[in-house]
């Protein structure tokens, strides 16, 4: 067997693995086996070869563990505005209990609301800042 097809069976099986349980830095490293097989086809020895996936892999892996260390916080996924609907609508609120929670009718049903910050700011209409299980949390608008 050539040793460009082991290093394409090697990536193909790290990409597999990868669909499995879904961590992306095997991708990153199937880079650098698929680099390896490239480095088959030019001819290299199998110590270039070694050398060449482990630096591509490596180096993928190191770049992406980088470039999402240095990506900011941002809004969770629950507060997220593209990724939840609800984030951004208004609703009216009559009255507040005395546990600083409201119900409101919204998109057909009733909903228990919570004041962003946990004081309630008296009657009037909120807007959803983030869906927090079945709890809408509310600012004054």
């Amino acid at each position: 067997m050539a040793d460009s097809t082991l290093w394409w069976l090697l990536a193909g099986a790290a990409v597999a693995v990868e669909l499995l349980t879904g961590t992306f830095y095997l991708l990153m490293l199937a880079i650098g086996l698929a680099a390896g097989a490239l480095a088959a086809h030019a001819g290299t020895g199998q110590a270039i070869q070694l050398v060449v996936a482990a630096l591509v892999g490596g180096g993928a892996v190191a770049a992406w563990h980088l470039k999402r260390g240095r990506r900011p916080a941002g809004a969770l996924a629950n507060a997220d505005p593209v990724g939840n609907l609800d984030v951004g609508e208004e609703v009216h609120v009559e009255h507040w209990g005395p546990d600083h929670t409201a119900t409101v009718r919204y998109r057909g049903t009733n909903w228990t609301v919570v004041p962003l910050g946990g004081t309630s700011q008296g009657p009037g209409t909120y807007r959803v800042r983030e869906v927090a299980g079945s709890r809408l949390v509310v600012e004054k608008t």
